[in-house]
């Protein structure tokens, strides 16, 4: 019997892009990897963020949504990089 249960318990961060100013830019999600937030920190809070959550990296891009990607499926830095430029 499998369980569908969320588990809060484990918690991912993608990296999208390391800037030349030390900021490190990231997707954090909790329970599932396709649910997530997009935050911005300096490259020493992020290592402390990802020790003190111990989150799973994944590697690469994000996943695609799917055959049927809506207009509606985009992120924070589609809009202000590709999108609406």
């Amino acid at each position: 019997m499998s369980s569908n249960t969320f588990d809060t318990a484990r918690k991912f961060v993608r990296v999208i892009e390391k800037r030349d100013n030390g900021m490190v830019e990231f997707e954090f999600a909790i329970g599932e990897p396709e649910l997530f937030v997009e935050l911005l920190l300096p490259g020493h809070a992020f290592a402390e963020f990802c020790s003190a959550n111990a989150v799973t990296v994944l590697d690469g891009a994000s996943p695609p949504n799917g055959a049927e990607a809506s207009e509606w499926d985009w992120n924070l830095r589609q809009a202000t990089h590709q999108r609406f430029k």
